[in-house]
């Protein structure tokens, strides 16, 4: 696909959030012009950002990974790729920045917890299972035996963990799933399933990896919990600070980067300018991890040629460009504007309730709907998707069911916001759901809903989102029930891609008796 191409699917992408936020901001919720034109000019940022950056992952990081998960299989040795698979999973994950800002919102709600241990133990959860999930490709083991023992398991260990820690361990799930991990791990799963020649297996891996963190995050909260630092019921006590510190991190601005009003030009464009630099460090952790594999494996057993290598960099660099405007684009502006609309829309809500409640839930639902669509990591699977089926499975149809999961999820989480009630009433019937649902739904697609969990909770949907959930939290319970969001955005997709592999099924099922 060329960049036209590529450029005018992002823009119908990115353009219908553009719209709600901007009729929502002129309309009836208004929000300062200011703030609008920034966002309208960082909506463009998004726009040209994640072209560049999907350009570069077919061009690069895709290739990469399907040649090394090819070249370890063929290599049959298996310790080998279980060690190399399990190395990859940690380092990235620790290197990934989302992971970074997600330590830091739960450090500020639990100032007692270490960062480097939290992140350590997301790390260390996302490569075991990474190291499981390719052992279970090449024992040809049941993808729907897997993830049914692996979240049995998770939830017995939750009925044991605090309280207070369930819904941060779901986000946990989501939050590893970066920009640059997902086209990673998603071709790497792709080339270990291509030796083999099993496309039932294509997928899974990113599902697997997601459990990971859930699990480890509950594991060290039961250590928290044995040490007296946080007791079962443990809920936040200092909601002022919980608010204050997962609004500053979800926006994810350095500190000093508040424009001085002096000329328009610097009020529009200062904010951007001020975040280069941090946005800039961020894409570099990002991305030096998988090039540095990249360097490490050619010279150790890929030995590609001079055009190969220099296509492969070049991939790299569009890469790396195309994550830097685009999150320039999320950090300068867009997510601002979220938050603004939020908190305006949350105290209208205080005010005057009645129907602003459902005012506000819908909003939820639309933005939900369209700005999962946009998240680069989900173009990546819906184009991968599309391409291992050989076409069977459209990306369009399997992005409108995306949609539909992640409206439901948002309108869950701002219900929750504003009610307050418990996470488990929603994740246990869901997963009991979900996994009921795998019975009747071909692998290949409950490998696919697992996946697509993943990556719907990339950083666009997880920081646009949970600023906009702010609001909503804090006209219900002042925030405490801000976390969870993420975890919901991953679950509803379990539901909504399996449905559709059931109507798959069925419909060609009545094409063959016919």
């Amino acid at each position: 696909m060329n960049i036209f191409s590529k450029f005018k699917e992002t823009a119908v992408s990115v353009l219908p959030v553009m719209g709600i936020v901007l009729l929502l901001g002129l309309t009836i919720v208004p929000v300062e012009k200011l703030l609008l034109v920034r966002f309208v000019f960082a909506g463009v940022l998004l726009i040209i950002g994640l072209t560049i950056f999907l350009l570069g992952v077919d061009i690069g990081i895709q290739p990469m990974g399907e040649r090394c998960g090819a070249e370890l299989t063929k290599k049959r040795k298996l310790w080998l790729l279980l060690l190399t698979a399990f190395f990859i999973g940690f380092i990235v994950t620790a290197a990934e920045p989302d992971i970074q800002v997600f330590g830091d919102q739960v450090k500020g709600i639990f100032p007692f917890l270490k960062k480097l241990d939290f992140t350590f133990a997301i790390a260390f959860g996302v490569g075991i299972f990474i190291l499981l999930g390719l052992l279970r490709t090449v024992l040809n083991f049941s993808i729907k035996i897997t993830l049914t023992a692996a979240y049995l398991l998770i939830f017995v260990i939750a009925c044991f963990a605090p309280d207070s820690f369930i819904g941060i361990a779901f986000d946990s799930g989501g939050a590893t799933t970066g920009p640059m991990t997902v086209p990673f791990i998603l071709a790497l799963g792709l080339g270990v399933s291509s030796v083999r020649s099993d496309s039932d297996n294509s997928f899974g891996l990113t599902g697997v990896a997601s459990v990971g963190p859930i699990m480890f995050v509950l594991l060290y909260s039961l250590f928290l919990q044995k040490t007296g630092l946080v007791s079962a019921n443990n809920s936040v006590e200092n909601l002022t600070m919980a608010n204050e510190t997962i609004e500053t991190v979800a926006v994810a601005i350095p500190e000093g980067t508040q424009v001085v009003k002096a000329g328009i030009f610097s009020q529009i464009f200062g904010p951007f300018c001020s975040v280069f630099l941090h946005v800039l460090k961020e894409s570099v952790i990002s991305i030096t991890p998988l090039f540095g594999l990249f360097v490490v494996f050619q010279f150790w057993m890929l030995k590609m040629t001079v055009r190969q290598v220099a296509k492969i960099v070049i991939g790299f660099i569009y890469s790396f460009v195309g994550l830097t405007i685009f999150l320039i684009g999320v950090n300068g502006g867009f997510m601002q504007a979220g938050a603004a609309l939020g908190e305006k829309l949350g105290s209208i809500v205080v005010a005057k309730g009645g129907w602003w409640y459902v005012l506000m839930i819908v909003t939820g639902l639309a933005l939900g709907a369209i700005i999962v669509c946009a998240e680069p990591a989900v173009w990546v699977l819906s184009e991968q998707v599309e391409q291992v089926s050989g076409g069977t499975i459209k990306r369009k149809i399997l992005l409108l069911f995306l949609s539909i999961g992640t409206a439901l999820a948002i309108g869950l989480s701002l219900v929750r916001a504003v009610s307050g009630f418990s996470l488990k009433w929603i994740l246990i019937p869901g997963y009991a759901i979900a996994f009921i649902l795998m019975i009747f739904c071909p692998s290949l697609f409950s490998s696919i809903a697992f996946d697509s969990g993943g990556v719907a909770s990339g950083p666009l949907t997880s920081t646009f989102v949970l600023s906009f959930t702010l609001g909503a939290a804090s006209a219900g319970n002042g925030g405490a029930d801000s976390f969870g969001v993420i975890a919901l955005v991953a679950m509803m997709p379990l539901l909504a891609i399996q449905l559709m592999g059931i109507i798959f099924k069925s419909k060609t099922a009545n094409k063959r008796r016919k």
